[in-house]
């Protein structure tokens, strides 16, 4: 029983060591049904180059969207901040202290309705 197991392995080792000499001697390419086949490794040979490219397209993408949200991110804290001193510096408190460092007072006096003669 191991015999049989034995000499079953030993064509299996000797079937491999006739294909690797032939790959390496270059004989596979003579035979008929390699040459046959050559188109359709071409075909997967040009998908395999096509779904690389893909990869690293993606992942180019991927890096680009990822800068872009933190530069958004950054732009919205910049929005947030400048609009939170604008709304300080605008108040009317804040604007009667400039403008009394210039000597305009703030009027005391409400405003009220002008009055044509035409009605």
């Amino acid at each position: 029983m191991t015999k049989s197991k034995n000499k079953g392995l030993q064509k299996i080792g000797n079937g491999v060591a006739i294909f690797m000499r032939d790959i390496i001697g270059g004989d596979i390419f003579k035979r008929e049904g390699t040459i046959k086949q050559i188109p359709f490794a071409l075909l997967l040979a040009f998908l395999a180059l096509i779904y690389i490219g893909n990869s690293y397209f993606a992942e180019k993408k991927i890096r680009n969207i990822e800068k872009m949200q933190r530069e958004l991110k950054e732009l919205r804290y910049e929005y947030i901040s400048t609009k939170s001193e604008m709304m300080h510096v605008t108040r009317q408190s804040e604007l009667a202290k400039q403008l009394a460092s210039k000597g305009i007072k703030e009027s005391m006096v409400p405003p009220g309705k002008i009055k044509t003669g035409v009605e």
